[in-house]
């Protein structure tokens, strides 16, 4: 069961990427290292609803 999420950065709250995740594997949310163009540079994103 994959759902469609959105990954926010935490420092300019811009909602920059879509991904999908296994809502069995990873019931919390979902934090990754990703590039932000707003930022120029590479920051922590975090799933949002």
């Amino acid at each position: 069961m994959r759902v469609k999420v959105t990954l926010a950065c935490t420092e300019c709250k811009q909602r920059n990427y879509h991904t999908t995740k296994n809502k069995r594997n990873t019931p919390d949310r979902v934090e990754m290292k990703k590039y932000c163009k707003f930022c120029k540079k590479h920051t922590l994103h975090k799933e949002t609803k």
